[in-house]
């Protein structure tokens, strides 16, 4: 079985062919600046490999349809091809929301599309793309499934307590108002890798897992089950980020506007694409951080501090949460490649069972690993996280 999965964004799409014989990627690549001037695609046909075949190619590329027709027509033609078009059996997608509804991968279909529709208003940025993308694989692959899976999936075992706010209840009832996360393809692919490199069932693994990217969320794992997360009713909720807020006081929409005259949309905007790290420090790629915190900028090291005091006060809390805890997991670009955020995300937390390795800790691996010190209550592990493979495992389950 062959399955496509595309991951279609407000101006790119990630794609990638996966051959689940033996789940070996036969082709990647990444569109980008898609509606403006000029485009910009990069096409690998197996990467990886002493076969491997790159292709760059920049030329208008004026809506999604043709960004990824694009990429099909670098797939499947060619004196680089890896396969005919007919043998691609699905496409899977990722989609950030799928609010209370779609709690599941689905396999889409014309009669949801007003229910996906629906979806938007919880991840405006995300998801109109994401449903668009597989509105445009439709077309392109007439009779192929087209599956949706959800990022919210994984925290729908949530309880009531973790996700309710407190606010009147009929916003709940009437506006579906209530935490659900992010990133939840992430936090359940390496809770479950973690649980095989440890050796255990995947059901009696109890875990804090870390996804730090340029968007950050935390989950608690319950016996394989997510009972709490970081974000939200939307993605800006929880960690703080590359360039989002994460936690701040709701009256802060309010203050703002009676003292400074914003406007709601300029108080959203801010808070979603001039906060976090950003906001703090006037960066938000961590390289330069670190760059600037060894030049003695104190408003980076601020950043770093804000950042890493926030990571150390969710891991607390869901150490409470959870009682009893076999691992902290990190991963993303931050948390797989940042040995200095790792070390300060769980400085202090000795007493709590939770000791790194310093040594281990500054070794870089592609592998999953464990950092934490031989006498370490708690495991402490890094494993690359791989959404695109969690997407296609999803994909090839609901289809068999």
């Amino acid at each position: 079985m062959k399955i496509l999965v595309i991951n279609s964004g407000s101006s790119s799409i990630k794609y990638q062919l996966i051959d689940m014989a033996d789940e070996s990627v036969m082709a990647t690549g990444l569109v980008e600046r898609i509606g403006e001037g000029q485009g910009a695609l990069i096409h690998k046909a197996h990467p990886g490999t002493d076969r491997e075949a790159k292709i760059a190619l920049e030329q208008p590329i004026p809506d999604h349809a043709d960004g990824l027709k694009l990429s099909i027509d670098l797939i499947c033609s060619g004196e680089n091809a890896v396969c005919a078009m007919d043998e691609i059996d699905a496409v899977g997608h990722r989609v950030v929301a799928g609010g209370e509804k779609f709690n599941r991968p689905v396999i889409v279909t014309d009669e949801m599309m007003p229910d996906l529709r629906e979806t938007e208003r919880l991840a405006p940025l995300h998801n109109p793309a994401n449903i668009g993308g597989a509105r445009d694989a439709m077309a392109l692959f007439p009779g192929v499934p087209q599956v949706l899976v959800f990022d919210t999936a994984f925290h729908q075992t949530i309880p009531p307590q973790a996700y309710m706010y407190a606010l009147p209840y009929k916003y709940y009832e009437e506006d579906h108002i209530r935490r659900y996360g992010a990133h939840g393809t992430s936090h359940k692919y390496v809770a479950k890798e973690c649980a095989r490199l440890m050796g255990r069932p995947f059901e009696e693994l109890n875990a804090i897992t870390v996804h730090l990217g340029n968007g950050a969320s935390m989950a608690a794992v319950k016996n394989g089950l997510c009972v709490d997360t970081s974000m939200g009713l939307t993605p800006l909720e929880g960690l703080v980020m590359g360039t989002r807020s994460g936690d701040v006081d709701p009256a802060v929409h309010h203050y703002l506007a009676v003292n400074r005259g914003m406007r709601l949309a300029e108080i959203d905007d801010m808070l979603h694409k001039e906060s976090g790290l950003k906001g703090l420090c006037g960066m938000n790629d961590m390289r330069d951080i670190h760059a600037a915190i060894a030049e003695g900028n104190e408003r980076a090291q601020l950043a770093l501090d804000v950042q890493t005091y926030r990571i150390r006060k969710y891991i607390g809390s869901y150490m409470a949460v959870l009682g009893r805890v076999d691992a902290v997991i990190f991963t993303a670009g931050i948390g797989e490649n940042d040995q200095v955020v790792r070390a300060k995300a769980v400085e202090g937390l000795d007493p709590f069972g939770m000791k790194i390795d310093h040594d281990i800790n500054e070794t870089r691996s592609k592998k999953g690993r464990r950092i934490n010190a031989a006498d370490s209550a708690v495991d402490i592990w890094v494993i690359p996280t791989n959404e695109e493979l969690a997407i296609a495992r999803e994909t090839k389950n609901i289809l068999q």
